[in-house]
């Protein structure tokens, strides 16, 4: 089997999309088992989540990732965001680096910051929409969960899409979350869209960890005037209202978003950090959550369509 990025064009609204072809031959239930058996070195696979975008959902996702490896774990992360992929350029990976191939069927992960990750910008490049309905963008998903070797994983970190649509119930279905943390910050639209991720993972059975609240004050860098722009409390208050922990309160600060954009994210750049030290509590508390449950990451064989074309 051979992976091929191609492109097609419809001629409707002279829109370019990418659609990902994978060659193959029809596999023996052999096979499949195969692929199971892989997805079942991973122990604990957390989604981080959100209702909306703009929340820094992607920036929590890779500094929770790497401070569970600064924890000692052996760690993989996922960027499931197939329309709006962030981790290449926030892991200081360069456009054009693809993944590597090994024996015709399955995708090498891309190694960054220790840690091993996949994601849609490894096979597309930046200025690539991905114009794609909800079943070709699930089955991306499920493709890039199930046929690349993470060999063994205490973790797998997906940066899931903003919202609550196919790829959430996609990842539902086809492997066991062990749970999920949702991040939003203090103002009350954000919040609303943070109580129906909630809600959706609940109806899927996925247990939550947590809340993480980023944009939770300002401090001004000139006087240190601490500001709340966005509003107070607000993750503290969805926390309480269903009952699961806070697991940090992140600042509006500069660093955090210079870092990322530099590729060098704060866990790995600046592990001194007081921004650091809150991830690496959110972290911890995540993993002492996940080892009071131990289960595999598999939860039926996956349904993978053949097509010749």
């Amino acid at each position: 089997m051979q992976a091929a990025a191609r492109w097609h064009c419809r001629g409707l609204c002279n829109c370019l999309y990418w659609r990902l072809s994978y060659p193959l031959q029809r596999q023996s239930a052999a096979h499949f088992a195969g692929l199971t058996t892989l997805m079942n070195t991973i122990r604990h696979i957390i989604a981080v989540a959100s209702g909306k975008g703009g929340v820094g959902k992607s920036t929590t996702a890779v500094n929770l990732a790497l401070a569970l490896q600064a924890l000692g774990a052996r760690t993989g992360l996922l960027d499931a965001d197939i329309y709006g992929p962030s981790q290449q350029r926030m892991l200081g990976i360069d456009d054009g680096v693809k993944p590597e191939q090994q024996g015709g069927q399955f995708l090498l992960p891309v190694m960054a910051h220790g840690l091993k990750t996949m994601s849609m910008a490894y096979l597309s490049s930046e200025r690539t929409p991905m114009v794609w309905r909800g079943p070709m963008a699930g089955s991306a998903l499920v493709q890039m969960l199930e046929q690349t070797l993470w060999g063994e994983l205490d973790y797998l970190v997906i940066d899931m899409p903003p919202g609550t649509g196919d790829i959430q119930l996609t990842l539902s279905q086809k492997a066991t979350v062990a749970g999920a943390v949702i991040v939003t910050t203090p103002q009350d639209i954000a919040l609303l869209d943070a109580r129906k991720g909630i809600e959706m993972f609940r109806k899927v059975d996925v247990p939550i960890l947590g809340i993480v609240e980023n944009m939770a004050v300002h401090i001004c860098s000139q006087c240190g005037h601490a500001e709340h722009i966005f509003g107070t409390a607000g993750g503290e208050q969805v926390a309480r209202d269903y009952g699961v922990p806070l697991l940090a309160s992140l600042p509006l600060a500069l660093s955090i978003r210079e870092q990322t954009d530099a590729g060098t994210p704060t866990v790995a750049v600046a592990p001194e950090s007081p921004e650091a030290a809150l991830y690496m509590q959110a972290a911890r508390a995540i993993q002492a959550a996940l080892e009071q449950h131990d289960s595999g990451a598999v939860r039926e064989f996956p349904e993978i369509t053949i097509s010749d074309d």
